[in-house]
């Protein structure tokens, strides 16, 4: 696609997973024809039932589209995707756009960047906040790094899936943005929880405290979304605990490498790190609550 040209309404996207599939519902609904692959096929089924067309590697996706997003777990899956034998630059041609909406590193979304520009494709790095929930009713938080020619033109696209597109400046600014979300959210779980235990342990009915702080100074997204959910039981995940944990550890590495301490930070990822060791890295973040409930928060130190 060239700038400035009326944007083609087919589009591929690679990852299936708890955002992916919501987000590639929203483009179906939006009018987009999607095109699709995963690393498990199986995974893809239900979405070419609804109208997905599947692509045998992220390769063969760039080759049939024009723009190309994707959102996948870690930071080498990112670059296997885009850097990788039969990967999204391998069939690429230029003026085709690409899109990485996974949490990663700054430094390889300036390095896919850089790769891109030397092919004449255009890069964005747009990594996404908002959940499950946000994926499903397309509400989530985008953050945008990359030319800003390229983001207006792929506006539509972007609102497709989010009610809050923001564009933050040059290639990597768009996962700068989002470690700063990662950060603010992890300690505000942290504190979320400890609300609620607090709350329980006190012998208050904590639905009602709920009820009353958050609307008040307090109101947070943890509080609103990921506490109800923690009150009943329900640590089903809306976002993994390994992905944070993942997150966590690139906010922290790139603060290192700018000389800055976060310790609220490196708190909470000492927390769900324990959880992750202990088998729960596919719970939800909300599942911090249970390790307060269980006491098991008392003999963790670091």
């Amino acid at each position: 696609m060239t700038l400035g040209m009326k944007m083609d309404r087919r589009i591929g996207f690679i990852g299936t997973g708890v955002m992916g599939v919501g987000m590639i519902r929203n483009l179906l609904k939006g009018g987009f024809e999607v095109i699709i692959n995963t690393r498990t096929r199986s995974k893809a089924e239900d979405l070419l039932k609804e109208g997905a067309r599947w692509a045998d590697s992220p390769c063969e996706v760039a080759k049939e589209t024009d723009v190309v997003l994707s959102i996948v777990g870690y930071p080498r899956d990112v670059e296997s995707v885009y850097l990788g034998t039969k990967g999204i630059l391998e069939g690429a041609s230029a003026g085709t756009t690409v899109i990485d909406m996974t949490t990663s590193s700054p430094d390889l979304a300036r390095r896919i960047y850089d790769t891109a520009q030397g092919k004449g494709v255009h890069s964005l790095d747009a990594p996404v906040s908002g959940g499950d929930l946000g994926a499903r009713n397309g509400t989530l938080s985008i953050m945008v790094g990359g030319d800003e020619a390229v983001f207006e033109e792929m506006l539509p696209v972007f609102e497709a899936m989010g009610g809050n597109v923001v564009y933050q400046g040059k290639a990597g600014s768009g996962q700068y943005a989002k470690l700063a979300n990662q950060i603010a959210i992890a300690s505000g779980i942290v504190g979320a929880c400890e609300a609620m235990h607090f709350a329980k342990c006190s012998g208050l009915d904590p639905f009602k405290v709920l009820k009353s702080i958050q609307e008040g100074a307090a109101g947070s997204w943890a509080l609103s979304h990921l506490m109800p959910r923690a009150l009943k039981g329900d640590f089903a995940a809306g976002f993994y605990v390994k992905y944070f944990v993942k997150d966590m550890g690139i906010a922290l590495e790139v603060a290192e490498g700018a000389g800055l301490s976060l310790p609220g930070l490196e708190r909470a990822k000492l927390l769900y790190k324990c959880i992750e060791q202990a088998g729960g890295g596919n719970l939800g973040t909300q599942s911090l609550f249970d390790l307060y409930e269980r006491g098991a928060v008392k003999g963790i130190s670091g």
